[in-house]
């Protein structure tokens, strides 16, 4: 953000507080980055810093992904350390108006099949916040 070169880093924090700059570290566990083209980015142990400067929120990320999900091929692939489950493709044409995108995130944050998501958020109304603690 600026170049800092050398600068004392409690004299940095001073000048950002000074202008309007509030920054915060987020005990982050995983960060996972979902791309249009189903290339998704999986980080784990990142270092995650939220910037607020005069309430527009940036969020930085630094770190080297450890693994890259491809989710475009014909579903989600294994992510590198098994840790993330497989996810069937068996509704992906659900006429129940609910977005593919919320039954994926969903599936992948309580860890359960797109046809277990897809039931999650009928009975949740729709909302996936509501489904994934109603799976957890």
């Amino acid at each position: 953000m600026f170049g800092g070169g050398g600068m004392n880093p409690r004299k940095m924090k001073q000048m950002m507080k000074q202008m309007g700059i509030d920054v915060e570290e987020i005990d982050a566990e995983r960060v996972v980055i979902e791309t249009a083209d189903g290339d998704d980015l999986v980080f784990d142990g990142a270092d995650v810093t939220k910037m607020d400067a005069q309430g527009q929120e940036t969020y930085q990320i630094v770190g080297s992904p450890d693994a890259v999900a491809d989710a475009g091929a014909g579903g989600a692939a294994a992510v590198e350390g098994g840790d993330e489950p497989a996810l069937d493709d068996a509704d992906d044409d659900g006429d129940d108006g609910i977005p593919e995108e919320d039954v994926k995130l969903v599936a992948q944050q309580a860890g359960v099949s797109k046809a277990a998501a897809r039931e999650a958020l009928e009975a949740a109304n729709g909302e996936p916040a509501r489904a994934i603690s109603d799976l957890q």
